[in-house]
């Protein structure tokens, strides 16, 4: 299966066993009931097999809807899948289910990793420089805020989140980001509100730390922009790219490195139902911005 035949959003790559295991949202229950992650398998990034279900809702599981954006991450010997999940009782958030290998099966393992009551998503977990870890994610605007950048401290085993969480950035800082046009149509809501989502944090060989995230862009479509941290300090100051990196019609991406040592940026294109399939793209630091290549 080629990369356009795979129909997901959020595309997320992590490297093991020698292989490469790609994990997303499936566009078809992307805005209705979900039950499950698959991730896809390959071994060049040209040729995929799956699906593959790695996440079944077991019986009784809390979380019916807004199965989105898992991502993958290994840690002493376990890999844990990070994805928002909600239902109507409680307000969206990031939990992280667990298994003992990359293609599962995944168990539910953690406590809610984002504030209780307050509607958060897209969580993605960032390991500092002295390796104490971090879940940044989106606070949405439901929450009396206009779209923030949020972060909170993970214990060492990723099962719960400890102290108080901070905002980075509001979504409002960036020129490229425009207010939600449909706010009113969609959400009931009069006054002007932005989107966050997506975040990916990399550290680049000029020594800053980079954030890509998501949001409505000036093109009125869902956009990719970067922000800026010069010290490297995942607290900041961050600093905004004046410029959308990926303009028009795609988000929710992430940097990867391949088993040779190159780095892409993977999101998901076009931004339209049961449409969207990854793109990769190679990545180029230049003069304080990332560059992304054809």
């Amino acid at each position: 299966m080629k990369l356009n035949e795979i129909n997901i959003r959020d595309p997320y790559i992590i490297k093991a066993e020698g292989k490469y295991y790609m994990y997303g949202t499936r566009s078809a229950t992307t805005w209705s009931c979900g039950d499950g992650f698959d991730c896809y398998i390959s071994e060049d990034l040209k040729e995929w097999e799956g699906p593959k279900e790695v996440f079944h809702r077991p019986e009784g599981f809390f979380a019916d809807k807004q199965y989105w954006a898992p991502e993958c991450v290994e840690k002493d010997g376990y890999y844990y899948l990070v994805a928002t999940l909600g239902s109507d009782k409680d307000p969206i958030g990031c939990y992280a289910l667990r298994s003992t290998k990359p293609d599962g099966p995944f168990e539910p393992y953690s406590k809610r990793l984002t504030p209780e009551g307050v509607k958060c998503l897209d969580g993605t977990v960032y390991t500092d420089q002295d390796g104490t870890p971090w879940l940044i994610y989106s606070r949405s605007f439901e929450n009396g805020c206009r779209g923030y950048m949020d972060g909170i401290q993970l214990a060492p085993d990723l099962s719960h989140s400890i102290g108080e969480p901070f905002t980075l950035f509001d979504a409002a800082e960036a020129k490229w980001a425009v207010p939600f046009p449909y706010a009113k149509e969609e959400f009931g809501v009069d006054e002007e509100i932005y989107f966050t989502d997506g975040p990916c944090l990399q550290i680049m060989e000029d020594g800053k730390l980079y954030m890509t995230w998501s949001s409505w862009g000036s093109q009125n479509e869902y956009a990719v922009g970067v922000a800026v941290s010069d010290n490297a300090s995942l607290k900041g100051p961050w600093r905004q790219i004046e410029k959308a990196m990926f303009p028009v019609d795609g988000g929710h991406g992430m940097f990867f490195t391949d088993y040779d040592g190159n780095m892409y940026f993977t999101l998901h294109y076009p931004n339209e139902k049961m449409n969207e399939h990854p793109v990769f793209y190679p990545v180029e630091v230049k003069d304080g911005s990332i560059i992304l290549s054809k």
